[in-house]
């Protein structure tokens, strides 16, 4: 079978990772899948093609505007391969009516010149099936296909049993794990989450050690968003200093795992939008790679239709400090919960198991639809 995902893919941002597994999954797998593209020297592992005869499934894979590819080569695509071959993959809900929560909106009209019914119009040009890593889409026309996947063999330290887990953990030293907390991600639609996070670690600060927020734009409020009065890409300089929270620039997709590994806890976040829709992200799977305790701060009801019953152990609640306290001190029933949420990602969310859901969900319309 031969798959083309049409997406445009950058190293430090959005969902690169996830692309890259699914490149290297399906390959494994025996498919002939590749990047529609020129090839990126920056990215030597992705295979991209640009020839595009005999393609059985082209997976449009949209965020931003510039993943849908620019005249002539998106009339090229589509006159190339037929309309029930072409699957849009909406990754940032764009395909809803307009939503705004806090800040946060998934017309963003002001930053990339695109109202809603633009977004509904291209996407229902390029398919008629539309799908979105949401537990359950607004929209009828929709369904569900969480995209997002795990990988175990980019686990960074597998343990035999949580007890080996906890005690390494314990163990780790400065030079190991310099920090007590470290959030990889950009600063767009969060900060709001990572204020009130840093709010309730403050107390135990001394004891969990210093916070880390790894991603673009953490320092200052950007100009751009200044100019465009987008909200939702706030900071506070002076709070971080005072509580010494270092920041560092963002990291390209391959190393975020191997950072978060230098920290004991790695929170889990989902922007107001993603959490009012039931979405999943990369980082939803990716932070169960690192050799951290993650800490999800996420809806209960989420967390276990996710990631599985264990995983409640992770979420929080109202006490941040008490649940970081109380891990510190108990690690081995946290890191019990962690490899027990591992193997179920394995068995429910492997990309393997993607590209069944995909190959099913394509065979369940295909039957629904009858002999043309």
């Amino acid at each position: 079978m031969k798959i083309l995902l049409v997406t445009s893919v950058e190293p430090w941002v959005r969902s690169v990772s996830t692309i890259d597994k699914y490149v290297s999954a399906g390959r494994e797998l025996g498919y002939d899948i590749a990047v529609y593209g020129e090839p990126d020297p920056e990215l030597p592992s992705m295979t991209f093609t640009t020839d595009i005869s005999d393609v059985d499934l082209a997976l449009f894979v949209i965020q931003v505007p510039s993943d849908l590819p620019d005249m002539p080569e998106l009339a090229r695509l589509l006159d190339s391969v037929p309309r029930d071959k072409r699957v849009v993959v909406d990754l940032w809900g764009r395909y809803n009516d307009t939503i705004r929560l806090e800040h946060d909106f998934n017309h963003l009209e002001k930053l990339d010149g695109h109202l809603g019914w633009e977004w509904e119009e291209a996407f229902r040009s390029v398919s008629n099936t539309i799908l979105q890593p949401a537990l359950k889409p607004i929209r009828p026309d929709v369904e569900s296909f969480l995209f997002h996947g795990y990988d175990p063999s980019a686990v960074v330290r597998n343990y035999d049993s949580a007890r080996e887990a906890a005690a390494a953990w314990s163990k780790a030293g400065p030079a190991e794990k310099p920090y007590g907390v470290m959030y990889v991600g950009s600063n767009w639609q969060r900060w709001d989450q990572i204020r009130s996070f840093l709010e309730r670690y403050a107390p135990v600060r001394e004891t969990v050690g210093r916070a880390c927020l790894i991603g673009w734009d953490w320092g200052a409020r950007p100009d751009w968003a200044i100019e465009l009065g987008i909200m939702g890409i706030d900071t506070d300089p002076a709070f971080l200093a005072d509580l010494d929270v270092d920041i560092w620039d963002g990291c390209s997709h391959d190393n975020a795992a191997g950072h978060l590994s230098k920290a004991k806890f790695a929170p889990v976040f989902h922007r107001p939008l993603f959490r009012h829709l039931g979405m999943v992200t990369v980082r939803t799977f990716e932070t169960f790679y690192a050799d951290s305790l993650p800490v999800l701060m996420l809806p209960r009801d989420f967390v276990e239709a996710v990631y599985g019953p264990a995983a409640l152990k992770l979420v929080p609640g109202d006490d941040l400090a008490a649940h970081l306290t109380d891990a510190l001190e108990h690690p081995e029933t946290y890191w019990d919960a962690v490899l027990q949420t591992r193997s179920h990602l394995a068995v429910n969310h492997s990309f393997d198991r993607r590209f069944q859901e995909l190959f099913g969900l394509l065979d369940r319309r295909m039957t629904a639809r009858g002999p043309q």
